[in-house]
């Protein structure tokens, strides 16, 4: 992991073909995703990445209710999806908020390096050092990517 700046940049080998660990990335995004790692009120969530530049990054209770995560800015299977991350350091919704994630798929021995970067921390204001640190620590990016690696391995 590189924690320079106001960045995180993270990676990781998964065994399967960039166009898999994409779909698995965007359209299982709720089955891959932690469910400790929500900002609404509800415990039974599905967290939503819309396949389409434009859509949007959100989680939806059981009830019915959702919290915005942010958008999708580019989404380029089977290489490439950014994403604005609208969580500021209260982990609460702020559209004007404009902090990006970019995911790249490229092929690597006979499978995939997933990179992930979340960048222009510094638009957090003071709040930017303290999400860095939290989004680039153990229970942070590292972790996330982990946990997709084993469902695309797996699924």
């Amino acid at each position: 992991m590189n924690a320079s700046a106001m960045q995180i940049q993270t990676d990781i080998h998964v065994a399967a073909s960039p166009d898999h660990v994409f779909r698995v990335f965007t359209d299982d995004f709720d089955v891959w995703w932690p469910k400790s790692h929500h900002i609404g009120g509800e415990d039974e969530y599905t967290a939503i990445i819309e396949p389409r530049a434009g859509g949007r990054w959100y989680e939806r209770g059981a009830s019915g209710t959702e919290c915005e995560w942010g958008e999708v800015l580019a989404y380029e299977p089977p290489a490439r999806l950014l994403l604005r991350w609208g969580l500021n350091g209260a982990w609460q919704y702020d559209q004007n908020l404009d902090t990006r994630v970019e995911v790249t798929f490229v092929p690597e021995n006979e499978g995939t390096r997933v990179t992930l970067r979340h960048f222009q921390l510094e638009n957090l204001g003071a709040a930017a050092e303290t999400l860095r640190d939290s989004v680039g620590s153990d229970q942070g990016w590292p972790t996330l990517l982990a946990t997709l690696k084993a469902h695309a391995e797996t699924h």
